[in-house]
């Protein structure tokens, strides 16, 4: 599945639709404790987390990330943003929780 299929459905919106929307998410991965995260996501997976804080993205590029979505409404720091379109890292927000996303996520076949 692509970014921007996943951005098919209206629970998602990407800030920054000007990056790697027509990356491929390869497998997903939900976790805050940035440390873990770095040791046990995958390259190419679509990152789950409610942190918002410059360093997500940090951590997104160096795994070469497909994306990150932010559940929740939770609001997603200019810093941030800034920082992702530099690293080329879509950055997807939605009102839905975590589990709620990873449902739609395994339905899609990810």
């Amino acid at each position: 599945m692509k970014v921007s299929e996943l951005l098919e459905n209206k629970e998602f919106k990407c800030l920054n639709p000007q990056v790697g929307i027509e990356g491929v998410i390869k497998s997903g991965y939900v976790g805050d404790l940035l440390s873990w995260v770095m040791a046990n996501a995958g390259h190419g997976c679509a990152w789950v987390t409610i942190q918002t804080h410059v360093n997500i993205i940090a951590v997104a590029s160096l795994l070469e990330m497909s994306c990150v979505i932010i559940p929740e409404g939770a609001e997603v720091e200019e810093s941030t943003l800034e920082r992702a379109i530099i690293e080329d890292i879509p950055i997807i927000i939605t009102g839905l929780n975590a589990f709620e996303v990873c449902k739609i996520l395994g339905n899609a076949g990810i």
